[in-house]
């Protein structure tokens, strides 16, 4: 199970808030929403009874329900809860230093390997030129659709980039990918690195 801290005044704060919902307010889940990407948040809700939980765990020894999404569980790591009483009412943080962070392991999904060549084999090379490509979603015979973005949108260059960058690394690296499409709408070259 991740290690995730709520601190005492957390945990208390939290508590006191779910007694004020109503009887349908079960308890409170986090989650990472684009989890190992940068545009990855570290998120908190409440959970109520008629939520689908089927892919939460129910992370024990707290004084209310905590339920942490299992697709998280990785980037939650090492994450802490906190809250700071002020004069206007008080702050309640959650810091995940590894919710951006691009992980990849044998059994991961598809998402979190793609995300992780995008991010740490891919983005870099792009970066020299303005550029990026991002995962937008995953069809189901397992086709990433991709868009690019800063100096890769509109560029004369792209088919190359997407043919012989990225789709090939892609492809080699992670076997089970079938295709890869870019959605760039390229017509807008404001930006591009080559025009």
């Amino acid at each position: 199970m991740s290690e995730i801290e709520i601190t005492k005044s957390a945990s208390s704060y939290l508590k006191e808030l779910l007694e004020k919902q109503d009887e349908n307010t079960v308890g409170i889940k986090i989650f990472v929403t684009h989890p190992g990407t940068p545009r990855a948040e570290t998120c908190i809700a409440y959970t109520k009874d008629i939520d689908d939980l089927s892919k939460f765990v129910l992370k024990e020894n707290q004084n209310f329900n905590l339920y942490l999404e299992e697709g998280s569980l990785n980037f939650l790591e090492d994450a802490k809860v906190d809250y700071s009483p002020d004069k206007f009412g008080g702050n309640l943080t959650i810091k995940a230093p590894n919710a951006k962070l691009p992980l990849f392991s044998d059994d991961g999904s598809l998402e979190e390997k793609i995300n992780y060549f995008l991010y740490s084999e891919i983005n870099p090379g792009l970066e020299a030129h303005g550029g990026e490509v991002m995962l937008v979603e995953i069809l189901e015979d397992n086709t990433a659709v991709l868009q690019f973005g800063g100096g890769c949108q509109g560029c004369g260059m792209v088919d190359l980039t997407l043919k012989d960058g990225v789709e090939k690394t892609l492809m080699e690296k992670i076997p089970e990918l079938t295709k890869v499409l870019d959605i760039t709408d390229h017509s807008n070259r404001e930006n591009a690195y080559y025009k």
